[in-house]
């Protein structure tokens, strides 16, 4: 069987890639190996009829009107700024780390400046950065760093700070003000509907076909491609040829608590130094849903199982790199995606990648 595309994964990447070259005249069949659609922001009602992300927390933010201005094509919004406390010591602190923190924690009074001269006093001198563990010590010194960053880090990728790229530690800002919003994002909504509704939107194409359960493998030996868009892991599209490319895996546990309105004050809260799991999400934070009962989920970091964060060292950037080498030569194959690119992407990210791929083959 002939086809004009195949794209390989229904998440971000694929669903948009899908959804331009569909809505540009091609036949299109997208395939995923999950029985599902939307990838790892796929949510869906529970039990008990509260809707939840399935795998963690998905939450939207852009300061890129073109990409909001594409997703607002398949989803209406609803307003939401997401908040995050980070347990320590018994109490719960504003995360990322910001002048009500430092106060409370220390029982200070500090203004901005006061606040900014503080942080320039506990700060570790580096000549150079290396690593996260560099760039955390060079911004807020040893003891915040102990008590909300070095033991969350062991948890969840199950390294040490120092044996992390800095671009880990760089995604999480550190405030003098009072702001407590975890992102600081133009645009911070959630799709009024849910992920998945939006992602049927998308696909909703009367030249997308779409075969859910069905790994690249299987389609490869009864259709040939014209082109082929792959989101998936690219050192299994190529055999392993190079070795294993490491990612972070996550257990969720979901559980729903009837009879209760809130189990938490915010979304998630952080546990860096306590307990096996990392988090715990409370779904109707994120969506607004009115329910007599709740719903959270707890995140067990792991290293076997489905994967969800590249693991950012020089060692498995090397090794992504000569996999990238492979793709280059491979000019009907277009490798796109976190899992595809080795790359820590934000949804957004993954939306103004897609959207620029398609850009440039579709001229």
């Amino acid at each position: 069987m002939k086809l004009d595309v195949l794209v390989v994964g229904a998440g971000f990447a694929g669903c948009v890639v899908a959804e331009r070259l569909a809505s540009s005249g091609k036949s299109v069949l997208v395939i995923d190996r999950r029985e599902h659609i939307a990838g790892n922001a796929f949510d869906k009602q529970d039990a008990a009829g509260v809707l939840v992300h399935q795998y963690g927390p998905h939450i939207f933010h852009t300061n890129a009107p073109h990409i909001v201005e594409y997703l607002s094509r398949f989803t209406d919004w609803r307003p939401y700024e997401h908040r995050v406390l980070s347990s320590t010591d018994g109490k719960l602190y504003p995360m990322p780390i910001n002048r009500t923190t430092i106060n409370s924690l220390y029982g200070l009074s500090l203004d901005e400046a006061g606040i900014a001269a503080f942080l320039k006093s506990v700060r570790e001198k580096r000549d150079r950065i290396e690593n996260s563990e560099d760039l955390v010590l060079s911004s807020i010194g040893r003891d915040l760093c102990d008590r909300f960053f070095r033991n969350y880090t062991r948890k969840q990728w199950g390294l040490e700070l120092s044996q992390l790229s800095a671009t880990v530690a760089g995604r999480i800002p550190v405030r003098t003000n009072d702001d407590d919003r975890y992102f600081t994002d133009t645009f911070q909504k959630m799709p009024a509907e849910g992920y998945t509704s939006m992602f049927q939107n998308m696909l909703n194409h009367p030249n997308i076909t779409l075969e859910l359960g069905t790994s690249f493998q299987q389609v490869a030996s009864r259709m040939q491609a014209a082109e082929i868009y792959y989101s998936g892991q690219i050192d299994e599209f190529y055999n392993f040829r190079f070795g294993l490319l490491p990612y972070r895996s996550l257990r969720f546990e979901h559980e729903h608590l009837p009879g209760t309105k809130y189990f938490q004050q915010v979304g998630t809260v952080n546990y860096p130094n306590d307990h096996d799991f990392t988090r715990i999400t409370e779904f109707k934070h994120l969506t607004g849903q009115k329910h007599a009962g709740t719903s959270i989920v707890r995140e067990y970091p792991q290293s076997q199982g489905d994967p969800y964060y590249p693991i950012p060292t020089p060692e498995n950037q090397a090794r992504y790199e000569q996999y990238k080498q492979l793709a280059a030569a491979d000019k009907h194959v277009h490798f796109i995606g976190r899992l595809a690119e080795y790359r820590y992407y934000n949804m957004d990210q993954v939306v103004a990648a897609a959207l620029n791929l398609m850009k440039n083959s579709l001229r």
